[in-house]
């Protein structure tokens, strides 16, 4: 079992930056991969940012240069730096891992742009 935690999520006007966090029960996170998806009003939820067990990143195209996906492996914690942030970036944020065949999931963390 394995517990996700967000958190970090606000509201913000557009240009404006935020970091989310997102903690784990326990030390996982050079073990699975781990990522980040979103799901905004009215729409399918989505991948914005992975990072795999070797470190290695991939971002969706929509957040390349503006986002960065990373871990502190002492703290069990993810972070996701979200920097120039448009008003298409409003959603739910969510962190997810996945542990053997099952996939975790956290509660989710509102983010709002808008001026």
């Amino acid at each position: 079992q394995v517990q996700l935690v967000e958190s970090g999520g606000g509201a913000v006007q557009p240009g404006g930056s935020l970091r989310l966090s997102c903690a784990a029960s326990r030390s996982i996170f050079m073990i699975n991969p781990m990522g980040w998806y979103r799901q905004p009003p009215g729409k399918q939820r989505e991948l914005v940012a992975d990072i795999t067990r070797a470190g290695s990143t991939n971002y969706a195209d929509s957040v390349k240069g503006r986002f960065t996906i990373s871990i502190d492996n002492a703290k069990n914690t993810m972070y996701l730096q979200m920097n120039s942030l448009k008003p298409e970036d409003t959603a739910v944020y969510y962190c997810q891992t996945i542990v053997g065949s099952l996939s975790y999931w956290g509660q989710g963390t509102q983010v709002t742009v808008s001026s």
